[in-house]
């Protein structure tokens, strides 16, 4: 036992992230020297009801509870300490989606999340009345569908949030969110760290024949920059955190954050001419900006990191689903041999397979669209698998398609970027489970992209230990020390990482895979159109 460590528990110097993701709502408590002491998680699933797909809030609070007390246990464990003191903590979560509350703080309806693609009307209007682009995953386009539906609750609205927002406010009472997560909100004026005043009140004109009893700065949380102290942990939270009774009240949380931010710090990219990808049930990537792009463009959202730069995202709504479902399937059939299936040696197997397929994927062709896809334009989801009689289907083809796949939508919002905006940068990072088999990810991402892709050894930690650093960062600063200066010099001041290159043979065959990617659409969205009208037939 690491007897510093376990004086370092006691003492409160720790440091803890939590992070609601898509698929797990993971906890992790980081020492002194951002080393993870424990980590836990809870896994959970979205649900399609009613026509959106939602969390309900019994499985976010169990989910939490659950989190943090299997942590609490491993501190036990491990280092015999109770967990009652926390130097600090961050929340964060899926960027954007809707959560309204009423002015007894109950939902008015259940959290729409990112995944939601039904707010089409709202983000097209939005952004011609704005100049700027509103994907229609953002809080306000949700907010403005709502009032085009005449929807009952809007008029009772008292504060809409994100899911990190609406954690934060159960933990400390405060309405508060950092500028990450709020310009997934509302677009963000980078000199005043604030929600941009003339497109507020270009809102607030658009909607004053409706009569409501609010003006949308009135139903906003408070925007915090990174290193800012953002409330603290009251009796409730910590009784909603930690039903035993054991954690202390009055610990200092930091601006909740959005996973894009978590991402960025999780991968060292917080400074201008950097990048970062972050993959799961969606795919991401994100460029720190130099300069405002020239144009609007329906593929890109401007964003900031958490210490307020303006970034470029490409959002995809799907990336790892598929492949999870698939890799379900053959787990299915492991166990209906008798056997019992090692899950990470199952992807490890199928990931490298792909490192034996033709360079192409053998001419087969999967859309992955667990959920509608904004960057081309599909409103539902429909995965779809294809092959001729002329493909070569073998297990090989067929897992580097479906890797090749996770990146197609990326691609043509990066080609936006690097082609139309000469947009440059540094260095790209990634993260996130699909790099968890060593080289495999990286070199289907090199290909896809091609350039070179890092992963860093922390990479595995993902959006939660980034949350724990911004949460250090809050306490641990020098002061005027800024956020990138801190990750770079302090926080990953010794870490190691892994460059992969792209393969021209990988490059050419990722680019005969677009081909037939791009040129299967309309094929795809003809076929989705008559299956969806067939389909109660």
């Amino acid at each position: 036992m690491d007897q510093n460590i376990k004086q370092a528990i006691v003492r409160g110097e720790t440091s803890l992230g939590i992070e609601f993701g898509s698929t797990r709502i993971k906890a992790v408590l980081i020492d002194y020297n951002f080393e993870t002491i424990c980590s836990s998680s809870y896994e959970w699933e979205n649900q399609l009801i009613d026509g959106y797909w939602t969390y309900p809030l019994n499985e976010m609070i169990k989910g939490l509870q659950e989190a943090y007390h299997q942590l609490k246990q491993d501190v036990e464990n491990n280092y015999g300490v109770t967990l009652q003191k926390i130097g600090s903590i961050g929340c964060s979560a899926m960027m954007q989606g809707y959560i309204a509350l009423d002015q007894a703080g109950e939902l008015l309806v259940p959290f729409r999340t990112w995944r939601n693609a039904t707010t089409g009307t709202a983000a097209t209007e939005l952004t011609e009345k704005f100049q700027f682009k509103i994907p229609q995953r953002w809080s306000i386009a949700h907010l403005y569908q709502a009032i085009l539906n005449d929807e009952e609750h809007v008029t009772n609205i008292n504060y809409i949030t994100t899911l990190s927002g609406y954690i934060h406010w159960l933990l400390t009472g405060n309405k508060a969110l950092g500028i990450g997560d709020a310009s997934g909100m509302f677009p963000i004026d980078e000199s005043a760290e604030e929600y941009n005043e003339d497109m507020v009140k270009k809102f607030d004109d658009l909607v004053a024949d409706k009569g409501y009893p609010w003006n949308l700065k009135d139903i906003l949380p408070k925007v915090y920059t990174a290193g800012e102290h953002a409330g603290y942990l009251n009796e409730a939270g910590a009784r909603l955190l930690d039903p035993s009774g054991n954690l202390q009240a009055g610990i200092p949380l930091c601006p909740p954050e959005g996973d894009a931010g978590t991402g960025m710090v999780a991968t060292n990219s917080v400074k201008k001419r950097t990048g970062n990808i972050s993959v799961g049930t969606s795919i991401f990537a994100m460029f720190v900006l130099e300069k405002d792009l020239s144009k609007v463009y329906p593929e890109i959202d401007i964003v900031t990191t958490p210490d307020g730069s303006p970034v470029a995202m490409v959002l995809a709504n799907n990336c790892s689903s598929d492949i999870n479902a698939w890799l379900g399937l053959f787990r299915e059939f492991y166990e209906a041999m008798g056997l019992k299936p090692d899950m990470n040696q199952l992807f490890s197997v199928l990931f490298n397979k792909a490192l034996e397929a033709d360079a192409d994927g053998g001419g087969l062709l999967s859309y992955g669209y667990y959920s509608g896809e904004n960057i081309t334009g599909f409103a539902k989801g429909r995965p779809l698998f294809v092959r001729s009689p002329e493909s070569r289907f073998n297990l090989a083809n067929f897992m580097r398609v479906h890797l090749f796949t996770a990146f197609a939508a990326l691609r043509l919002g990066f080609d936006i970027l690097t082609q139309k905006e000469n947009v440059t940068f540094d260095r790209i990072l990634a993260h996130g489970g699909l790099f968890k088999t060593p080289l495999v990810g990286q070199k289907m991402c090199a290909a896809a992209l091609n350039i070179p892709v890092s992963v860093m050894s922390t990479a595995g930690e993902g959006g939660a230990w980034g949350m724990a650093i911004l949460a250090s960062y809050m306490v641990n600063k020098e002061q005027h020390e800024g956020l990138a200066d801190y990750i770079t010099t302090k926080v990953f001041k010794d870490a190691e990482g892994q460059e992969v290159y792209p393969d021209s043979a990988d490059v050419n065959g990722f680019a005969l895979f677009m081909e037939r990617y791009t040129k299967g659409l309309a094929i795809e969205q003809a076929a989705v159109d008559h299956f969806a009208e067939n389909w109660k037939k």
